[in-house]
């Protein structure tokens, strides 16, 4: 799908999908640039600027910097900072931390959990491409990356559609592969995908008419085939994937993209209408969630106080990411937590849309089901030789 070669080429590789692809960004202190509500965050991404800031002065005022350790001199206080290599590097340099409104982004923070993140190149340590990639919100409306496990995970291969910035940790190490670059202003959008590979899809199967956007969803259909994944799983943990030229292209190209619909519009997919919500006789109506829970038997989903969804099918938790399948994920990042280094408190309970989460629930388990039937239902790859 890509190489570190055509990365630095920036032009038409033989072989290779896509120009362009980097990991995931990292923050190096996500409790301070990363939280569900926007308010939150921009109080805190203030706060531990100003620290910096009267920090970085206290340096530049030194007489001599060159005799102090930067490490022995900064004021460790995890409630209001937290130093990385990369921050205290700017500090020396001098650098001021300037906050700013339209530096407020999305984030795929967890495979189908969104937060809001300050995308600054101050306080967040690696960004990669990622600012070609979604330089602006605009870019949100029409760019996609199919965002892969990198070499050297330790979990099974893992694949997701983001159409936000992507957290590194979105795969435990996510590796991005764009649609479209752009320069960093949002200007002069250009396809990722090579010219060789349009032209090597079309002459093996014959077919004029296939689009770069239909290599981009063979792609994503192809990484979803237990097949795939079988046949190539060691060499996904030490190369990037490799795309095979399937019996049936078309097939794979209409699961990706229905995939790739599933994925990315997630929030606005109807409910699963087979879980039934059971209310505690005598509890006051909540949609609060603290933290949910599961049934020994994993049949039930305990809400909160007020509510249990009741009727999971088996079936929603074999569609899986990593360790977890995707409902598992949506339990796991969707409570309330504190940070026990620096306190910050990420709580995903939204005031203006109180159900928010328990339809979030529901649209997982749909959309879980879906993605495990339509990958069930691919046909043979043609890999076995």
């Amino acid at each position: 799908m890509g190489t570190k070669e055509a990365k630095a080429t920036k032009g038409d590789v033989s072989g290779v999908i896509f120009h362009q692809y980097c990991n995931g960004f990292k923050t190096g202190r996500d409790a301070w640039v990363i939280n569900a509500d926007k308010r939150a965050l921009a109080k805190n991404v203030r706060r531990t600027m100003d620290f910096y800031n009267t920090q970085m002065f206290q340096w530049q005022a030194l007489a001599d910097k060159a005799a102090t350790n930067v490490d022995d001199f900064v004021t460790v206080n995890q409630q209001q900072i937290s130093w990385s290599r990369d921050l205290k590097a700017k500090l020396k340099r001098g650098k001021i931390a300037e906050y700013a409104e339209e530096k407020m982004r999305t984030t795929l923070y967890r495979p189908f959990t969104k937060r809001n993140l300050y995308f600054d190149r101050h306080l967040i340590d690696v960004i990669y491409l990622l600012p070609s990639f979604f330089p602006t919100p605009q870019t949100e409306t029409e760019n996609q990356v199919i965002c892969v496990s990198a070499t050297g995970s330790s979990q099974p291969f893992q694949v997701l559609m983001a159409d936000v910035l992507p957290n590194s940790a979105l795969l435990q190490i996510a590796q991005c592969f764009p649609f479209y670059t752009y320069d960093e202003d949002g200007t002069n959008r250009r396809e990722n995908i090579t010219a060789w590979a349009l032209s090597a899809f079309r002459a093996h199967y014959g077919d004029a008419s296939i689009t770069k956007w239909d290599i981009f969803h063979y792609c994503y259909g192809v990484l979803h085939h237990p097949q795939y994944r079988e046949r190539y799983q060691a060499d996904l943990k030490r190369d990037l994937p490799r795309m095979p030229f399937a019996p049936d292209f078309w097939e794979f190209v209409k699961a990706g993209e229905r995939l790739a619909h599933l994925h990315l519009h997630y929030e606005e997919l109807p409910v699963d209408g087979t879980l039934r919500l059971i209310e505690t006789p005598g509890a006051p109506l909540d949609w609060r969630v603290s933290q949910m829970k599961f049934s020994k038997d994993r049949t039930s989903l305990r809400y909160n106080d007020f509510l249990t969804l009741d009727g999971i099918p088996a079936v929603a938790f074999a569609y899986r990411l990593g360790s977890r399948s995707a409902l598992e994920w949506v339990v796991d990042q969707y409570r309330v937590k504190p940070d026990k280094s620096s306190g910050i408190v990420n709580d995903p309970n939204c005031v203006s849309d109180a159900e928010s989460i328990v339809r979030l629930v529901r649209q997982v388990v749909g959309l879980s089901v879906e993605t495990v039937g339509i990958v069930s239902g691919l046909g043979a790859l043609g890999v076995d030789g």
